[in-house]
């Protein structure tokens, strides 16, 4: 036996509106934050590059919390809340962008007279028709104006979208100004939203402007090449599709917005613009170019000046980040977190939830942490009131931890505690498709072979994850168990564990195969195994075997250990595959948080696909079909995974 000693919206509209999201490019592993010894391990020549630093960005004498306190309330100050009328803001090439602006009002529902500090939401959603999922009516009555923007080439604004190009970028610096010269306004402004307002709020934050003196990003993007658009070099075949159909379906509904500012042309220009924007400017040139392979396959400039991991250094207001275990942008939120905790003030929860759960905060409040709408008003109230709220001494991390069910605070991300443990994959003689687990690296001779199939995984909870939740509101069972994927893979599972086991942090799988094809997909799926037999997944990853190159220097080392390989996925660093040549193949897992108790088991399983979350370009596809992959457990190619544990004490 192994011993380990150490270690949830109404109806599908809502849902739909609420899987708001986007692109961004680039922005990369970052370095560890962890402790570490010196190492002689061949991936990390110079031992761990992180640092010991606790720094969060707050004041040396603010004292920093492991515990929540009572959840912050305080009485509203007007009884309701009133539109002015809609506007449209010319920009300075005279595109216009709608807009409303929600004030306090008396109880006749006539506006008070400001100013007032001003909560900000941009967004593609078109507000007309979402407003009422993205204001926060709640507050408005605690004496914030709040403005609902419809970014260039959405909603009822005018222009093509881009989705957070610079263009954009050069809106939203456009539009603090506007707010900060507004009668309603006092000149101090929170960026407030969930997804794709999450990441405009990070983007207008990276402007610069000192007007702009809090953010609460929930579910927000960091890399859109890593983190969902090409995570392992693979289309994403399942959220991107449904995200661009739902951005274009909303932008093309008639509103008012022309009738109300006197141009009754406006709704078919606007139309027009937005129809020449997703059929020739963007959308459908974006896809096309993926599923061809054009040079947007690889990590460009294109998905660079979309990333806020791209431009963190630059926002200084201070930032409220809220993640999801199993969301879209699992990987960039902590990110985020840990690019923004050295020169501002910056605090991470990350809960349970898939995209449209985290969008919420489903759930909460629970063990001690406050719903987000309470933790959203302290957060304003603190840095746009200058009310001591107690909000710069929140915990610094927050992370759910799957299994014990329960959420756990710490000083940082990953876990101060946590050290890399290394888990070799052993192939077993007369069981093809089934290994075991061991710490000890193989003595012996072994491999695994298994088809490339590029249809596995649309049965698992990655399917689920990746569509924002759809495919696990439709086939439920899928979303909760690995099993039937797994029948596609080579499957490794320890012994019952000993003794409760605690992961904290990203993972990756140190893979040695070869294959019959020019190339193939790698993915790696880490999960529990009860008594039940049930595979429970906790997170997974995928890569093109061609581009599993890293860069040490942006790649993370706990202890000598390569836990989040940083990929270049650029053409030069594409290597050539030979058929049954051995390659090693470095997957990015994803980051998670959990609790394997005792008697349990790990188990880690091993494919060539992960649909819908990795489709292949066409070229690359065609290279990687009708092969075989060989899984190599031999002293020379020794299959791994390093994964970050940390005391089950420290839970």
């Amino acid at each position: 036996m192994l011993c380990f000693s150490s270690h949830r919206a109404p109806g599908v509209l809502a849902m739909l509106l609420c899987t708001t999201l986007s692109f961004s490019g680039c922005g990369g592993g970052g370095n560890s934050a962890s402790p570490s010894t010196p190492s002689t391990n061949v991936d990390s020549p110079t031992g761990n590059t992180g640092n010991d630093e606790d720094s969060h960005g707050d004041d040396a004498s603010t004292p920093v919390n492991l515990r929540w306190g009572e959840p912050y309330q305080r009485d509203e100050e007007y009884s309701n809340t009133v539109n002015l009328p809609q506007q449209l803001i010319t920009m300075r090439d005279g595109i216009r962008l709608a807009a409303t602006v929600t004030l306090p009002a008396d109880a006749n529902g006539n506006a008070i007279d400001g100013p007032f500090p001003v909560i900000a939401t941009f967004t593609g959603y078109n507000q007309f028709l979402s407003g009422s999922l993205i204001a926060d009516l709640d507050l408005v009555k605690h004496g914030y104006a709040y403005i609902n923007v419809d970014m260039r080439g959405t909603g009822a604004s005018e222009g093509s979208w881009q989705a957070f190009s610079q263009v954009d970028q050069d809106d939203m610096a456009e539009l603090v100004e506007h707010i900060k010269t507004q009668p309603w306004s006092n000149g101090r402004i929170g960026m407030n939203g969930p997804s794709y307002m999450g990441i405009t709020g990070l983007l207008t934050g990276a402007q610069e402007d000192p007007a702009v003196q809090a953010i609460f990003a929930v579910v927000p993007m960091g890399d859109a090449y890593r983190d969902i658009v090409f995570s392992g070099g693979q289309v994403n075949a399942g959220f991107i599709p449904l995200w661009m159909a739902l951005v274009t379906g909303l932008g093309v509904i008639p509103t008012s917005a022309g009738f109300e500012n006197g141009d009754p042309a406006y709704s078919l220009t606007t139309l027009l613009q937005h129809l020449q924007g997703a059929l020739v400017d963007f959308q459908a040139p974006v896809i096309a170019g993926a599923l061809i392979g054009d040079e947007n396959r690889f990590d460009t400039e294109f998905w660079r000046i979309r990333s806020p991991l791209e431009q963190i250094d630059k926002i200084s207001a201070p930032t409220f980040v809220v993640g999801g275990l199993n969301d879209i942008f699992q990987r960039g939120e902590p990110l985020i977190y840990e690019g923004l905790k050295d020169h501002t003030t910056a605090k991470l929860l990350i809960g349970p939830w898939q995209h449209l759960d985290g969008s919420s905060g489903v759930g909460l409040p629970a063990d001690g942490v406050p719903d987000l709408d309470s933790l959203r008003l302290a957060w304003f109230d603190h840095y746009l009131k200058d009310i001591d709220t107690g909000a710069p001494s929140y915990p610094p991390v927050t992370q759910y931890y799957t299994g014990a069910e329960r959420y756990v605070t710490a000083a940082d991300w990953p876990h101060p505690q946590a050290n890399a443990e290394t888990f070799y994959l052993h192939g077993q003689l007369g069981l093809p498709l089934f290994g075991k687990i061991s710490g000890e690296a193989p003595t012996s001779n072994k491999q695994t072979s298994l088809l490339q199939t590029p249809v596995n995984g649309l049965c698992s909870a990655s399917a689920s994850q990746w569509t924002a939740g759809v495919l696990g509101m439709i086939l439920p069972p899928c979303a909760s168990q690995d099993n039937v994927v797994n029948l596609l893979e080579a499957v490794y599972t320890s012994e019952p564990l000993e003794q409760d086991m605690a992961i904290n942090g990203p993972i990756t799988g140190q893979i040695w195969a070869s294959t019959t094809a020019l190339d193939t997909n790698v993915t790696v799926r880490v999960s529990v195994v009860g008594d039940n037999g049930i595979a429970r997944p906790l997170t997974h990853g995928i890569q093109m075997a061609s581009l599993s190159a890293f860069d040490a220097s942006k790649s993370r080392f706990m202890n000598g250990k390569l836990v989040q390989p940083w990929h270049p996925f650029t053409e030069a660093s594409q290597k050539t595959i030979t058929p049954l040549q051995p390659f090693r193949a470095d997957v990015e897992v994803f980051p998670t948080s959990a609790l394997i108790k005792a008697g349990e088991r790990l188990r880690i399983s091993v494919g060539s696909s992960d649909l819908p979350h990795g489709l292949s370009p066409i070229p690359d596809l065609l290279t990687s079909l009708l092969g075989a992959m060989t899984i190599y457990s031999t002293p020379a190619m020794p299959s791994r995974v390093n994964i970050p544990l940390v005391p089950a004490s420290a839970l």
